[in-house]
């Protein structure tokens, strides 16, 4: 019998240890109990007033988890938000319970009464899984209107007050100024600087040797080359054109590797006597702009007239070896 009386002991004590736990969790949970409370509970219109909540529960680590209840910008119909602090937490050593708080702060711009319903908390117990909640009481606030007193005379608005104008407002304005003036005057200053400045035209020096002997020894050059028999044709005539537009530059000081064709032959106009050496200048310039920027594939001998042309126009008007008596130059064409 020993045996068996040992066994129903433990069952009694773990069964009696069970019965405790459950009767301790339902009173933990029986002491949980949430507030609400208004400042006042009457206001004027457009006034706030506070409304703070409280949730107390034992102070036992772990024994319970709360969920706060979320706060809207509008509380209820007619009652707004304006601000909230945190949910802070406090300790109640006399009961040995934990007090959360939060201050709302509300306000309402319609007058009448008005039911602030209940804010409901939901808690669970660290003994079971199920969630309970706790709600607190309804307030009711009344909203009043400004009295009008109506056996007086309606006056008029009142005008915006006048502020005076510090001079801390005006600070940046004078700054603003000052820096304007000072990048006017500095302007102003660069500008007269670099207009006093005499640009030194770069002139290009003068060959030593003759003009044409230059240019017809670049011709020869160029014919050696066969650049348009190769498929070159734009390389050809680009610098056939430039050797004899250098030419004319050395000269007759012209500047002819800046002007475009009917600029080069119109500042020529005066200056060649042969209408036959016009027209051939003409042609070998105007193929070579067609070639250079029309894309243009002159044929074989269109390229061979262009560098013959080149040749008989340098040679017509190149210096002669000696100069008259007046100091001029002769030109031979």
């Amino acid at each position: 019998m020993a045996p068996s009386l040992t066994y129903s002991n433990i069952f009694l004590k773990v069964f009696f240890c069970f019965i405790c736990y459950c009767f301790s969790a339902s009173f933990c949970l029986a002491q949980i109990s949430a507030t609400a409370e208004l400042d006042t509970n009457v206001i004027k219109l457009g006034d706030q007033v506070n409304l703070t909540l409280y949730l107390q529960y034992p102070n036992e680590k772990g024994a319970v988890t709360i969920t706060w209840p979320v706060i809207k910008d509008t509380i209820v119909e007619h009652i707004e938000l304006v601000s909230k602090t945190k949910a802070d937490t406090s300790i109640d050593t006399t009961t040995n319970t934990s007090i959360i708080k939060q201050k709302l702060t509300i306000t309402s711009f319609d007058s009448g009464y008005y039911v602030i319903p209940p804010f409901t908390f939901y808690y669970q117990s660290i003994l079971d899984t199920t969630h309970y909640k706790v709600e607190s009481e309804p307030l009711l606030l009344k909203v009043k209107t400004i009295p009008v007193d109506t056996t007086k005379d309606f006056k008029d608005i009142k005008p915006p007050l006048e502020v005076p104008f510090t001079l801390q407002e005006a600070l940046p304005y004078i700054l603003g100024g000052l820096a304007v003036i000072v990048a006017g005057f500095l302007i102003y200053w660069l500008i007269k600087k670099f207009r006093k400045r005499k640009t030194k035209e770069i002139v290009p020096s003068k060959p030593t040797r003759p003009a044409h002997e230059i240019a017809l020894e670049a011709l020869d050059a160029l014919d050696k080359e066969k650049l348009w028999q190769q498929g070159n044709y734009k390389l050809y005539h680009s610098t056939l054109s430039d050797i004899v537009r250098t030419y004319i530059e050395h000269r007759y000081d012209i500047k002819a590797m800046e002007l475009p064709t009917d600029e080069t032959l119109v500042s020529l106009r005066t200056r060649l006597g042969s209408p036959i050496m016009k027209e051939k200048l003409r042609e070998m310039l105007v193929l070579a702009d067609l070639v250079k920027f029309a894309k243009n594939q002159p044929l074989g001998v269109e390229n061979e007239m262009s560098l013959k042309n080149a040749y008989d126009f340098i040679n017509a008007t190149k210096l002669a070896a000696t100069a008259s008596a007046e100091g001029k130059e002769d030109i031979k064409e």
